[in-house]
């Protein structure tokens, strides 16, 4: 009898604990979901009423990859006002699941390309004369560019106005990101940087991404951009940038336009994030030995590229195991 009754008063005190322990769950979800959404209005509420980007439902006729990978078209432009923004930065970023892999290909905004519709023009002007007919869409007339010239297809474009940058690196790191200069620069920045390493906030490193007045040219700057993206990814996957997550995206959302939907960017995310050892591969096209400097007057300065040359590396580049 004392038995049966000891085992009622286990089995009880199991039956409590077990919902002790429930109810401490679903408060600790509740709690992670209230701290994520506080995070992350916060972050959206940093911008300033005038500034966000305010670019929504783009005409954008992505094809999705065969083999389950993602392919992103990601554009930076600098508004500063204007509403003939060109884009200073055309990358396509492709993520494999299975590989946890991401590799950026670079592509040199003053390539001489064939515009579908419009004359040869340097190849971030498709951007701006897509969005100068009301009929189109810049990143549509982008996406039919890099069709029409590399033979690539991608899925989604994500835009990313340059004040976003800023916001987002002084979030993440108020204390800045670690940089070495190579050298003095001043030109076309807004600002002198001097030579070696040191913390650079939002303002200085967009700076340093984007100076090109030096025997490299934009060979550099896109070299500097891909140094730059990879020590923002180190930050960001550090303990402080986990942390910070939710604040990210609600400080970059005002500045962004993209045919993403947020669960596609949540499942995006969260392969990234669960994966082990993310690995980044980059690539500039064009590449060595396939472009000559060219000049034309209605254009400018522009690089005349082997297009069946860096089209093949490009797939090469995307499709190897």
């Amino acid at each position: 009898m004392e038995s049966r009754v000891s085992n009622r008063k286990k089995r009880r005190a199991k039956v409590r604990w077990r919902r002790v322990f429930l109810l401490l769950f679903l408060l600790l979800i509740v709690t992670g979901a209230g701290y994520t959404a506080y995070q992350y209005y916060a972050g959206v509420h940093q911008t300033k009423p005038g500034d966000a980007l305010n670019m929504d439902n783009l005409e954008f006729n992505g094809k999705k990859d065969a083999n389950g990978r993602t392919n992103i078209l990601l554009l930076g432009i600098d508004r500063r006002g204007k509403e003939d923004s060109r884009t200073d930065t055309i990358m396509i970023a492709q993520y494999d699941p299975k590989k946890n892999q991401v590799k950026l290909v670079s592509i040199m905004r003053d390539i001489y390309a064939e515009i579908p519709g419009y004359k040869n023009y340097k190849i971030n002007t498709a951007y701006y004369l897509g969005n100068l007919d009301n009929q189109k869409s810049g990143v549509e007339l982008l996406r039919k560019t890099i069709k029409a010239n590399f033979d690539i297809d991608v899925q989604y474009y994500v835009l990313v106005d340059f004040q976003g940058f800023v916001k987002i690196v002084d979030t993440l790191a108020p204390q800045g990101i670690e940089i070495n200069v190579e050298h003095k620069m001043s030109k076309n920045i807004g600002m002198t940087l001097y030579p070696g390493k040191q913390l650079m906030h939002g303002k200085e490193l967009l700076a340093y991404a984007r100076f090109r007045k030096d025997a490299q040219g934009d060979f550099g700057r896109v070299a500097r951009q891909q140094k730059v993206l990879k020590a923002l990814q180190k930050e960001v996957f550090s303990v402080n940038g986990l942390a910070k997550a939710p604040k990210l995206l609600g400080t970059i959302q005002p500045y962004l336009s993209t045919n993403m939907s947020k669960m596609d960017i949540l499942a995006l995310v969260k392969d990234v994030v669960l994966g082990e050892n993310l690995k980044v591969k980059t690539m500039t096209v064009p590449i060595a030995g396939t472009y000559t400097d060219a000049y034309y007057p209605e254009v400018g300065a522009v690089l005349e590229v082997d297009k069946a040359k860096n089209t093949e590396e490009i797939k090469k580049f995307l499709d190897e195991e």
